[in-house]
């Protein structure tokens, strides 16, 4: 049986930690960035973690 194949979308947008966490980029940060605070930015640089299912549905497509 060959190889399974990740799916290429995904791979370019999550990563799955050593402990099986799914880590995300933040959303809102390409542009439109003049009305939003310093502090919004800032905090939009650090990673996100995502939860439950969605998580789940990430791991089935990126077989690591």
């Amino acid at each position: 049986m060959p190889k399974m194949k990740s799916h290429r979308g995904a791979a370019k947008r999550f990563t799955v930690t050593k402990s099986g966490r799914v880590k995300r980029a933040k959303a809102f940060k390409s542009h439109i960035l003049t009305k939003k605070s310093a502090k919004r930015k800032r905090n939009l640089r650090q990673t996100g973690y995502l939860m439950g299912a969605d998580a789940e549905n990430i791991k089935k497509i990126l077989p690591y």
